[in-house]
């Protein structure tokens, strides 16, 4: 039996299982320390974390479509902004013919969450039998529009 202060051996191999265990920790939660630490840093700097808000579009048959599902979209806190866009042109196929119509698009800056919402909304309100609903991520924007996006609209 040793009795007293352990050796350099002890030290020296106790201290190389700590670094191979660190060394081991850090490589499986690299990943997952990331997102948090991501998440924290955008939370405490207010910046912006890509893909949190969507744009979504949808065209309309009119104005006045267009414009009563912008309204509504707004009022039900579904999108933060609607942009009306007058007179595109659309060209599609339509139970096996090519169409071409005059129709007026609506840019829906929304919450990423809330895109299905959104979507149900306007089935539900669209005369159309298919109505276009499509969303594309926000890579970056303007900080305090994203912010003004983010405060308008729940999650």
């Amino acid at each position: 039996m040793r009795i007293g202060v352990p050796g350099a051996e002890t030290f020296q191999s106790g201290s190389l299982k700590a670094l191979i265990l660190t060394a081991l920790l850090s490589v499986f939660m690299f990943q997952l320390l990331r997102s948090v630490g991501l998440r924290a840093f955008s939370m405490a700097s207010e910046t912006y974390m890509s893909g949190t808000h969507s744009a979504a579009f949808v065209t309309c048959p009119n104005d006045t479509v267009a414009k009563d599902l912008a309204r509504g979209i707004v009022e039900r806190k579904l999108a933060a902004c609607v942009n009306i866009v007058p007179a595109i042109k659309s060209v599609y196929e339509w139970q096996g013919k090519i169409e071409e119509d005059n129709e007026v698009l609506l840019m829906i800056k929304t919450r990423s969450s809330r895109v299905p919402a959104l979507a149900e909304y306007v089935r539900s309100n669209h005369p159309y039998e298919v109505a276009e609903v499509i969303s594309l991520p926000i890579e970056q924007g303007n900080p305090p529009y994203l912010k003004w996006i983010g405060d308008v609209v729940p999650e």
